[in-house]
């Protein structure tokens, strides 16, 4: 059957304006998604990773440091200042028009004070190494303690070394993340004391400015260190405006007992074979003497020579902790030193050379009073960066 011409036409049109519409209402859907197929593939965010901000030191309102972290100006010498009257009793309230500062015999003038009510910055660092007298919840428990005698606005950071060097918390005084850093602290193999020292003083402590501390809990032995050594450790200490307390515990009795460790071998029969008995035995070392770094009375006496060193050229104290209740002891005795200290600070009116031993006295206009302050520094070289 054949259609009249105007219904043909209509038809016609109708067809049209069907296909027209699908087409229409096609295009309008691919516009609507084309941004989420214009979104990133994952190869396409790998090959262009948007870098994430480093995280910062304080990461709640808590924390605020109130500027008192900033770079320091490598001109000025700063010094911890203790003032003592005959008791040993520490003297507060002094002012800057108190003291009086003398660098070779030439007063100098102080631009910088601070006094004993201004907050530290303590780097609490642990040596973790198996040759540790105290167990591990031992240590953790008297390093807690001794944060929670700190002021609520002392900042501190946590360091721990076996082998390697771990920093678990950089500066903050936030309670929370430095007992998490403290907890976390575990046992391991090798000693790298030099190498923690190093790092404390030049990398952590050194960009600091303001008042601050290393509390040093080892028993002065090392014997991993590759990069770093003691007469270095004390070069740098010299030019360090940081005090340094070490807390030493002896471990070389217990050493000497390990290396010692004797098993029972049958005695030989000239001439024979050995029989395999448990009779006529004799004691044998299980740990050679060769090579045992670390065990030999020489090395204990230099690691005690070490610690005494850390603690005279820094203006700091070294304790000694043979009991927990010592440890504990020490620790607290730290605490209560940190809060008795004036700084001072100035610039040299002579320029110094790099490794000089510049000369120093602080005086105070108060009678019958004792003055507790490092006598000397060194004028610090341009120390290299350093990548690890």
């Amino acid at each position: 059957m054949f259609l009249e011409p105007t219904m043909n036409k209509n038809v016609i049109l109708l067809c049209l304006a069907l296909i027209f519409g699908v087409f229409f209402e096609v295009n309008s859907q691919s516009r609507s998604v084309a941004p989420r197929s214009s979104a990133r593939k994952p190869h396409q965010r790998l090959r262009h990773p948007i870098p994430k901000p480093s995280p910062p030191l304080v990461t709640d309102a808590s924390d605020d440091n109130n500027g008192e972290i900033i770079s320091v100006n490598t001109n000025l010498v700063t010094i911890p200042v203790r003032i003592l009257d005959r008791k040993n009793r520490f003297i507060g309230g002094l002012a800057k028009e108190n003291f009086k500062v003398f660098e070779d015999s030439v007063e100098q003038e102080i631009g910088y004070f601070t006094n004993e009510e201004q907050p530290f910055t303590v780097a609490l660092v642990l040596d973790m190494s198996y040759s540790t007298t105290f167990k591990i919840d031992e240590i953790q428990g008297a390093a807690i303690a001794f944060i929670g005698q700190l002021r609520s606005q002392d900042q501190v950071m946590v360091i721990s070394f076996d082998e390697e060097v771990h920093t678990l918390c950089e500066p903050t005084s936030n309670r929370k993340r430095i007992l998490d850093a403290i907890m976390s602290t575990r046992v391991a193999t090798g000693t790298s004391l030099y190498e923690a020292v190093d790092l404390t003083m030049n990398d952590r402590l050194r960009p600091i400015e303001g008042r601050k501390a290393i509390v040093l809990f080892t028993d002065g032995v090392d014997t991993t260190s590759r990069m770093s050594h003691d007469l270095e450790n004390l070069r740098d200490a010299s030019e360090l405006d940081a005090l340094i307390y070490p807390i030493r515990y002896d471990t070389f009795s217990d050493v000497q007992s390990m290396k010692n460790k004797v098993v029972n071998l049958p005695r030989p029969i000239p001439n024979s074979i050995p029989p395999v008995t448990t009779q006529n035995t004799f004691p044998v070392s299980i740990v050679g003497t060769t090579g045992d770094k670390g065990t030999t009375p020489d090395e204990y006496a230099r690691a005690g020579e070490y610690l005494d060193q850390l603690a005279f050229r820094t203006g700091g104290r070294i304790y000694v902790a043979d009991t927990f209740g010592n440890l504990n002891a020490a620790f607290a005795k730290i605490a209560s030193e940190l809060r008795e200290f004036y700084s001072l600070g100035y610039y040299p009116k002579n320029e110094g050379k790099p490794g000089k031993i510049r000369r120093i006295k602080v005086r105070v206009d108060k009678e019958n009073v004792v003055v507790r302050a490092r006598d000397s520094y060194v004028v610090a070289k341009n120390k290299k960066s350093r990548t690890n």
